[in-house]
Parts: structure tokens; sequence; C-alpha cells
């Protein structure tokens, strides 16, 4: 049994892996078996908050856990990654966290979206901001 430190103390937590900078652990309200949330033990609210050592290490620990269900034999016939930040992206937990979970053909999960098709002019205009922006680092 492993314990997390949360706002009120300590929570019980089910700890599936864990490197020098993050955690990763089952959440109690799975969307299906093997549901994990991969965290930095340091707080940060968002993706962007994290150092680049930070956002490496989730990366990688995310990788493994999704190998693991791969490998694994919980039911996975795939998995997605999922992380949002900020509340316009339906972040509600500020605590940056990346969810990785199986997926199964008629599972239930959906997003349903409608891609915009910009011009080619309009992709270089906004490919432009962001190299100014990346500049400006």
């Amino acid at each position: 049994m492993h314990f997390l430190q949360d706002s009120e103390g300590e929570a019980e937590s089910s700890v599936v892996a864990e490197n020098e900078l993050c955690l990763a652990f089952l959440t109690i309200s799975p969307f299906n078996t093997g549901h994990t949330l991969v965290v930095p033990r340091r707080h940060a609210a968002t993706f962007t908050d994290l150092t680049p050592a930070e956002a490496a290490a989730l990366a990688q620990l995310s990788q493994q856990v999704a190998q693991a269900l791969e490998r694994s034999d919980l039911p996975c016939e795939g998995f997605n990654l999922w992380m949002a930040n900020g509340s316009a992206a339906f972040q509600d937990v500020f605590h940056v966290h990346m969810h990785v979970f199986p997926r199964l053909k008629d599972d239930g999960f959906k997003i349903e979206v409608s891609w915009p098709q910009p011009s080619r002019a309009e992709l270089n205009e906004v490919a432009a901001q962001l190299c100014t922006a990346l500049e400006k680092r």
C-alpha cells in the first residue's frame, strides 16, 4: 500500500510505477481497467509549468505504463494519452496529470470534433506566429 500527499494529508494509492521526478498510479475513477495517472512529484498546475526534465520524465513514465498495458493480460486493444491544461480544455484538477488508459473497440469513449480545414496561407501565418513565439524563449 502506498500513500500520496494530497491537500488533506495522505491518500491511499495503488502505485504502478515511478521515477525520480514522477509517479504513476491507478485512478479511483477509471474509464477502463488499468486507467493510470502519471503525475510529477513537484506541484505544477499545467504542462507548461513543468521543467524540461519533468516533462521528459512524465513522457517516459507514460510510455512505460502504455507498454505495460500492452504486455499485460488486461483488456487493451489500444490506448489513449490524455492531458487537459486549463479550464477551457476541461482540466478540473490543477496538478499536471497524464491519463494513460487502455481502449477497447466498443468501449463507448468518444470525442466528436468537426476539424476545420484552413488554407495553406492561414497555416503559414500561424506557423510564423509560433516560430516568433519560440524565438522569445
